[in-house]
């Protein structure tokens, strides 16, 4: 007999282990020299402060895997978290980086899922093609998935909500209902809203820089295309405003034009 009262064949757990699937954005590190590194990742964040909304991130070190120099990992977090990412994993690199990556509470995650939003600092990695909708409903988030159709086309037509993110992997997305501010909408490929764009759109989130944006109302709040985004806190440009717009990438520039 358990404590409880119950036999201890019948007794039941009151906890279970689940699995889960956590997308991550990738922070792909170049360099070990931490004073160059550290002011370019400052002047990046401050530039869209609220481009990041505590995600978690992977710091991926396969670029810097032959450097035989550690960087200050503790002083990496605590800068990414004063711009509201939450460093959670490491990949990639060798075994005294991993070991020193560890020591500042990261933990080691060669097979970490990425979501492709971080300005150029994505590194591909091979993922299933689906498509994940993430509905936050307060306290509780939902995780949904759903295969990306044959065609590599998927159809939303009910509007995405404030907390609602939606990633097309593989291929592109099309939005029949409105994108609301909070909400966030993301392919492989081109995005297409046909609908006011309030939110944030994200197109080639994998690196492909020749994906689109197309929307017939812009009022967005930030977009991006292969790893370049641009914010809009101010008031849009009035030849865009509200009306149907076209966003591509030319160099590492995103041209926002009237269709």
């Amino acid at each position: 007999m358990s404590k409880s009262g119950v036999p201890s064949g019948q007794a039941r757990a009151h906890f279970d282990f689940k699995s889960a699937t956590l997308t991550m954005v990738a922070l792909l590190i170049k360099t070990t020299d931490q004073a160059l590194l550290m002011s370019d990742l400052s002047a990046k964040l401050e530039d869209s402060p609220d481009f990041f909304s505590n995600d978690p991130l992977v710091l991926d070190l396969s670029a810097i895997a032959n450097s035989a120099e550690l960087l200050d990992f503790k002083a990496l977090v605590k800068l990414l978290k004063q711009h509201q990412v939450q460093p959670m994993a490491v990949r990639g690199g060798h075994e005294k980086q991993i070991a020193a990556a560890q020591r500042a509470g990261l933990v080691h995650t060669p097979d970490a899922q990425i979501a492709g939003v971080d300005a150029r600092k994505l590194a591909p990695t091979p993922v299933r093609e689906v498509v994940r909708e993430v509905a936050v409903a307060v306290p509780v988030e939902v995780q949904v998935e759903v295969p990306v159709p044959a065609t590599g086309t998927l159809v939303i037509d009910k509007p995405l909500r404030s907390g609602q993110r939606v990633y097309a992997r593989g291929g592109d997305i099309i939005v029949l209902g409105m994108v609301s501010h909070g909400a966030e909408v993301i392919a492989d490929g081109h995005v297409h809203v046909y609908a006011p764009l309030r939110g944030r759109a994200v197109a080639g989130a994998r690196g492909n820089t020749e994906a689109r944006i197309f929307t017939t109302c812009m009022e967005a709040e930030l977009v991006s295309i292969a790893g370049n985004y641009r914010a809009f806190e101010t008031a849009l440009p009035t030849d865009v405003a509200s009306k149907a717009t076209q966003i591509k990438l030319v160099g590492e520039k995103l041209l926002v034009n009237p269709i």
